[in-house]
């Protein structure tokens, strides 16, 4: 893991039971704060003995260490490692709902020879466990920070793929947690902390944070939220190397880079421009950066630049998924002009309604309430026919958009992860069944959904309003389980920490005290997040269609990148080998080249990526 951590490596180990069970732990280093060996890890606490290692950023650790009082006065460390370390030896693991900021980290208690595991509440930091089922060997439990390093451990000799995390890659263009795509590592839940004794035997399980029940609490106003954000972004900037903020010109990314440069009076901002006119954001960013004033860097990625960077983007996917490669440019771009932290926009659609969910979801919801007079067969026959009106199915492969999908919708009725989940799908759920060999993939999903997590959702938005329900769902699914796991790993891959103060537990349970009508409308407006991260710029700034940071794949699909991904889609051994259909994804692939209508690049791009990285990484679907 040098990528993740080029800074320094370090190992500790435990003394051993009088059954030779011990701990060892081993960090690769990546030095953000406190540079001197002073912040190296593993960490041991001098006074209590106990022992660390944390990957992320303790934001709030200043104020921790004051609340520590004289038990911070010995600490030699002036890192958030530090803080951390000397807070859960005080206080015990209860102390990690104090916690702020995005973590994995594993903590020895000496005197109780256990460990704790646990990681931050918005899972920005990811976390993976594996465990030796059958007990033999000298090996109990694993863990790291990339389900790659448990893979190039050696502790699984066969390591095979997991069948229902395939589907969900299939159904999603991801995989869902708890389940990786490696049969036996999981992945640890945000907010959850587990505690296991010295063999590895699990004592405790449970969850240190939880999202603020439904009317909780006293309703905020915008003064507070603004509060919150201007602290969040201010605690974000922290650092002892150089730092960056990266603009695309939009809302979320200006909000951020406008409160940064408040904070500090100077900031570096960068954005990624593209030949392609129509998804070139650069000369909005060169404006809004004149805006606020800060030093604006400009990086053009070309097509046959992406090209010849698709191997190293590829391999920095630590999972199959059909996102990530644009923070892999991204962050490579920052890195390579000398900065090793960059600050980013993301969560602000999440939070404050930004996405087009939250208009026609509750609205369809709504419309199958105020209908439900009429018998839901004939309510999914209408939708039928108009969907055959707006998307009249033509060759091979019949459209997979959202029109395509609106009779299984209307079946959903008001529904909501059901209807959240149709409406992201890849496929239609009919077409999903054709691309799978189901006696090699067995295991259903529930609306693409391990049930386990279908069911915590389920409890997660009881009671809330539908545009409150969809932020939820926003949140833990297409952030949650999308765009931060591909973050994390993109941007490690370059050796980069990438931090986003949108996504700040303090700052969403500010966000979410407020009444429903201040937070989201006007709908897909984020008016409030607008108001109080855009004070000083002129709106006219950003007065354009919601166009998101986005790289021209269908353009290049159907350009140089074809050749490559054909050989892999049209190659029956390797499709094979991951439980799909050879037949049926040549098919699909030779429709997407044909130009068929309703057929988008991401459904070929997900089924390629899946494709490769399991050839790559030798795990195939048991024979």
């Amino acid at each position: 893991m040098v990528h993740r951590g080029p800074d320094g490596e370090g190992y500790w180990e435990g003394e051993a039971d009088t059954q030779a069970w011990a701990p060892m732990l081993a960090h690769r280093r990546l030095a953000i704060l406190d540079l001197s060996p002073a912040g190296a890890q593993p960490m041991v606490d001098p006074v209590s003995g106990d022992v660390v290692i944390l990957n992320g950023e303790i934001y709030n650790h200043q104020a921790l260490r004051t609340s520590l009082g004289d038990k911070a006065a010995e600490l030699e460390s002036s890192g958030d490692t530090a803080t951390m370390l000397r807070l859960l030896s005080a206080r015990g693991v209860e102390a990690l709902a104090e916690l702020r900021g995005m973590f994995a980290l594993a903590h020895w208690d000496r005197r109780a020879r256990r460990l704790t595991l646990a990681r931050d509440p918005a899972g920005i930091k990811p976390l993976y466990i594996l465990r030796n089922r059958g007990w033999g060997g000298d090996w109990a439990l694993a863990f790291a920070s990339e389900v790659r390093a448990l893979l190039a451990s050696g502790l699984l000799p066969d390591p095979r793929l997991d069948p229902v995390a395939v589907r969900s890659v299939i159904w999603n263009g991801f995989v869902v947690s708890p389940n990786t795509i490696v049969e036996g590592i999981e992945s640890a839940s945000p907010g959850e902390a587990v505690t296991l004794d010295v063999r590895g035997v699990e004592q405790a399980r449970w969850r240190f944070w939880e999202r603020p029940a439904a009317g909780a609490g006293k309703p905020a106003d915008e003064a507070e939220v603004a509060g919150a954000l201007a602290e969040s972004v201010k605690l974000h900037l922290a650092s002892d190397v150089p730092l960056g903020v990266f603009l695309s010109g939009g809302v979320d990314s200006s909000a951020v880079a406008n409160l940064a440069h408040r904070a500090t009076g100077r900031v570096r901002t960068f954005t990624l421009a593209f030949e392609e006119a129509r998804h070139n954001e650069g000369v909005f960013a060169r404006r809004v950066a004149e805006a606020i004033g800060t030093e604006h860097q400009e990086v053009l990625l070309t097509q046959q630049h992406f090209i010849d960077s698709l191997e190293p983007a590829l391999e920095s996917l630590d999972q199959p998924t059909f996102d990530g490669i644009n923070s892999f440019v991204m962050s490579r771009a920052v890195r390579d002009a000398g900065f090793k932290v960059a600050l980013v926009g993301t969560g602000g659609d999440e939070l404050f309604g930004g996405y087009t969910a939250f208009r026609d979801l509750p609205a369809l919801a709504q419309w199958s309430r105020r209908t439900a007079w009429v018998p839901r067969g004939l309510r999914v026959t209408a939708a039928r026919v108009l969907a055959g009106i707006k998307n009249p199915a033509q060759g091979r492969v019949p459209p997979q958009t959202r029109w395509a999908k609106l009779p299984d919708m209307v079946s959903r009725g008001e529904d909501l992860i059901g209807l959240y989940q149709l409406a992201y799908g890849l496929f239609l759920p009919d077409f999903q069944r054709c691309l799978v060999d189901a006696a090699r993939l067995p295991g259903e999903l529930t609306d693409g959904l391990p049930a386990g997590t279908h069911e915590s959702l389920r409890r997660e938005i009881e009671g809330r309003e539908p545009h409150e329900a969809v932020s939820v769902l926003e949140q833990r699914l297409f952030l949650g389980e999308r765009l931060l796991p591909d973050t994390d790993a993109a941007s490690m891959a370059a050796s980069i920490e990438i931090r986003l103060p949108l996504v700040d537990s303090a700052l969403l349970a500010a966000v979410e005290r407020l009444p429903t009508r201040e937070r989201f409308e006007p709908v897909r407006s984020k008016a409030m997040l607008r108001r109080i991260g855009l004070g000083g710029l002129d709106p006219a700034l950003f007065d354009r269609p919601k166009q998101g940071f986005e790289l021209p794949y269908e353009q290049w699909l159907k350009g140089a990148l074809g050749g490559a991904v054909g050989d892999v889609l049209e190659d029956a051994g390797k499709v094979g080998a991951v439980g799909l259909a050879p037949g049926q994804v040549a098919t699909l692939w030779q429709a997407f080249r044909e130009g068929a209508p309703g057929l988008y690049w991401t459904r070929l791009w997900a089924l390629f990526v899946l494709v490769r990285w399991c050839h790559a990484h030798h795990v195939s679907v048991a024979a």
